[in-house]
Order: structure tokens, then sequence, then C-alpha cells
């Protein structure tokens, strides 16, 4: 009896967040076979848990990290007509007060204080508007509007907040579903040929003559390069998991955000300046939350279950009540989250300072390893590029970079149009309620249309778990999206957790468990 070949791969990936999934799908676009090995669901970790914005990083700019800032800023357009479905334009409102002190520690308010005493640690307006005309300007700007003066007087943008906050400027930035965005990465990975493995732990990692033998929760797998993007465990994986000489020291950061009623009726967002130096935004989130955060504290290791303790809410709580009118108290959070962010270890005293560049290291001659430290969410696409160009080198069959215009699943569609699609696809599936057919259509895009195909009437949906969520899209996350458990439903694939209560919550597990 003839044994079947076993199967070696191009690239193993250790990690299912947003830079392993991104890298699994660009790899798996240039003719790789690619295998991803998770160790819980995709974006379970870090990735699901950012303020979830695509943006250049106004505040990175006092710290002169131009050539982030140029290259975040260039992406977002790019993000943005690749994915308009998950990711879509927003304006963010920043108040302007005579009275603001900036007492912190950055480059640019040092080298003020050195020339201008009299300053008294203030951030001056004029410092501000010099920032937003480089944050136009620097990224090539063609479908978000540029930055413009804003009275608040007597305007839906001052209402909410105190009567001394008269100016503001208003500029644009992008939103973005970060837990989708993975999802939709690694789907698009797996119909580009990546085996894409959840809840399979990698347990070691040694090469082998020119491959690597990568034993993992589901068996041995064999692999001709291995990739490194563990996020927060980066680290723990060079020093206790991969036999390899390299090593590197990551700054574990933890980023901590309160989600509250909503606090107001418009859909823009605030950033906010602290006196400490700091910024944090108020975010329109969900329809009827504000989403604020973040803050910035080191947390000791990865295995440390990022939450927000009690004295970061209260940090975000104080802060957000300098601005709003309406004081918000720990009985207005409904919600919060953490994650923890793994940057670089530049030796900034600040956490806050800490770069949020990314570096690629390459070792080995032979079955290479390429191990990814840093990385914001917003140049993840050309972190997963640059990655991959290194690996190329290593395969004749590699071909060149190619997602730069290509949409992710139920993305082809102009950025523009998202209104045109949503009334088509409520013109499609009259008996959907308009709110659910916009949440579909954000969550799916065109894909939307597949996963309500046939049906006529909302009972041929199956099973109602409340808020929307139905057995039909719950067999598609399952099918198409990897999902397993309730949790990655309801608050990785969604986050209809914040509306589906304890009885709609059970039903789905016992939904899960029945199909497993």
């Amino acid at each position: 009896m003839s044994r079947e070949p076993e199967t070696v791969y191009d690239v193993f990936i250790i990690g299912g967040g947003v830079n392993g999934c991104g890298i699994a799908r660009d790899a798996a676009g240039r003719g790789l076979s690619v295998c991803l090995a998770e160790q819980g669901d995709l974006a379970s970790g870090t990735s699901s848990a950012s303020t979830k914005l695509f943006h250049g990083g106004l505040r990175y700019l006092e710290y002169f990290e131009f050539r982030l800032v140029r290259e975040a800023l260039k992406e977002r357009e790019v993000l943005l007509r690749n994915m308009p479905h998950i990711s879509w334009p927003m304006r963010f409102v920043l108040p302007l007060s005579n009275d603001m002190r900036f007492e912190g520690g950055t480059p640019s308010s040092k080298l003020l204080g050195l020339f201008m005493p009299w300053l008294k640690g203030r951030r001056p307006n004029w410092l501000i508007r010099l920032g937003l005309f480089l944050y136009d300007s620097m990224g090539g700007r063609k479908i978000l509007p540029a930055t413009t003066r804003l009275s608040l007087a007597n305007s839906p943008e001052g209402k909410p907040l105190k009567a001394k906050f008269r100016r503001a400027y208003e500029y644009s930035d992008c939103w973005v579903d970060d837990a989708r965005l993975v999802a939709l990465n690694a789907r698009d990975a797996a119909k580009l040929g990546a085996d894409i493995r959840t809840r399979c732990k990698v347990l070691s990692a040694k090469r082998e003559g020119a491959l690597w033998h990568v034993n993992t929760e589901q068996g041995v797998l064999k692999a001709r390069a291995l990739v490194n993007a563990a996020g927060p465990w980066v680290s723990d994986v060079l020093d206790g998991t991969i036999e390899t000489p390299m090593r590197g020291d990551i700054r574990l950061v933890r980023g901590s955000h309160i989600v509250t009623r909503k606090l107001y009726d418009h859909n823009k967002c605030y950033f906010f300046q602290g006196s400490d130096g700091r910024i944090i935004f108020a975010i329109p989130y969900e329809q009827d939350f504000t989403l604020i955060g973040t803050t910035d504290a080191e947390h000791d290791r990865p295995d440390a279950r990022a939450v927000c303790t009690p004295e970061e809410q209260q940090y975000l709580l104080d802060f957000a009540n300098r601005y709003f009118e309406q004081g918000i108290t720990e009985q207005d959070i409904v919600w919060t989250y953490s994650g923890v962010r793994p940057l670089q270890d530049e030796g900034a005293g600040d956490a806050a300072a800490a770069t949020r560049d990314y570096e690629l290291r390459l070792e080995g001659e032979t079955a290479p390893l390429l191990t990814v430290f840093g990385g914001k969410i917003t140049t993840y696409r050309k972190l997963a590029e640059a990655g991959c160009e290194k690996l190329s080198g290593f395969f004749e069959q590699a071909t060149g970079a190619w997602t730069q215009e290509a949409a992710l699943p139920g993305g082809d569609f102009d950025v523009q149009a998202f209104d045109a699609e949503v009334a088509r696809l409520q013109a499609m599936f009259g008996f959907l309620e308009a709110d659910q057919t916009r949440r579909l259509m954000r969550a799916y895009g065109l894909d939307a249309q597949a996963l309500l195909a046939g049906a006529n009437k909302l009972e041929d949906l199956g099973e109602a778990f409340g808020a929307g969520l139905t057995a039909r899209e719950v067999d598609w996350l399952v099918e198409h999206e990897f999902a397993r458990e309730a949790d990655d439903i309801l608050w990785r694939r969604s986050k209809l957790g914040l509306k589906i209560d304890a009885k709609g919550r059970q039903a789905l597990e016992a939904y899960l468990q029945k199909g497993a």
C-alpha cells in the first residue's frame, strides 16, 4: 500500500493576530504554501483590543517619528479602499482651550521649553495647527478631507463639551473593526490555499537540515521557513519555543478602554489632550455606546491577563470629565477591555513614548526564521509585505507584492458606495430590519448576499439569539471565519456581546455544541 507524501509547507507562521494573518494572506497570494497556528482564537489577544483606528498617529509627530507617521498616513487610504465595509472615514474634533497646560515630556515640548520658556508648558495652538498641516500633507491624501477650523458655540460638536471649549480643529482618520480585519485576512489566506489552525499551540520548533520541525498540539508539521508573529509572546517564543540564537527584548504596554452609554448624538470622534501630555479618544461605538481610551501602562508578562484596572478606569473617567459637560461615572461604564502591545524596547522612560514602529529580523541562510517586533494595526499590510519580500528570496516560485490593490472578502466596492450597497441589500432582503441590514453590510460587505442567499423571510435564517444574530450567520462564521465558541462570535467576529443577554448567549452555546 503506497504512503501519501508528507506535507511540507513553505512557510509556517506562529500567531493568529493581525500581523500573522496578514503575512499568511500575502505569502499565500505569492504562490507559497502556508500554515498558520494560533494558540487561541484569531485576534484573541492584542489585535481585538485596539482603539479601532486606522490612523497616522498625530501625537507621534511630537516624538519625531516622521517615517512611521508618513507610512501610516499613506496606508489609511489604501486600507480604506480595500475594506470599505469594515473601515470608514471619521472626523476627529480636537478642542482648543486657552487654559490648557502641557506638562508632558515629549522631545518637542522640551525643545519649546528651551527656546520659549514663557509658554510654561502650554502646548500652543499654533503647534497643533503645524502638526495638523503636516498630517494633511505627508501622506498623499486623496479620499479623506483636510483639516478645518470649527466653532463649537451652538454646534452639535460643542453641545456635549464644557463651555470653555469654544474652538476646535477637525481632521480626518479612519475607523476599523480590528478583529474582523484579522478574520477576513485569515479567510482570504485560506481561499488562497493557506492552512489556518486555531486553538493549536506551538510547543517547540527546531531546524533539522533545511526544514523546520514544528511540534504543535495537532502533531508535528514541517516547513522550509518559520515566522514568529506571536505578538506579546514573541520573546517567550524565541527564548523557550524555538531553537535559535536570535534574541530580542520587547516592552509590554497595556492599553485599556472603557465603553459607556452613548454620550452624544453626532457621529464624530473627540481627540482630548491631558495636562500630563497624554491623549485619549472618545468615539461613537456600536450605535448605542461611546468608546473611551486608551491608557499606557507597563505590563509584566504576556500570560498575565490584561484587564482594565480600577485605577485605569478612573483615569479615563477623570480625563473625559475635564471635557464633557455632563460628568460620567463608574455607573455609566457598560464594558471594559484591555490589550497588551508588544512594542520595541528602546529604553523610553514613559510607556506612551515607546515607538509604535516595527522591526523584521531574519536569521538563517537555510530554513530561515523571520521574527516580527512591534508594529501598529495601521501598518500591518506594509509589515506583511516587507516580511514576505524578505522570505521571497528563499523561494524561486514566489511572485511579487500584490495586496495594495486587493480587496478583502466582501470589500470589492467603492468606498463612496456603501449606503447604495446597503439599500441594494435591503431591496433584496426586505424582511430584514434596517439596522440589521446595515450591520450585516458593515460586517460582511458584498458577502452578506451569499450569507442570506435563498432566504425569503426572517424564519428562513433559523434560530434567533438576539440583536439580529441568527443561526444562518453563526453557521457562516463557523464555516468561513474559523469561529468555534460563543466568545469568538460575540466579542471578536462581532460585538453583539454588548447587546445579547445571558439567555441568548446560553442558546448560542447550546447551538454551537450541537453542531460541534
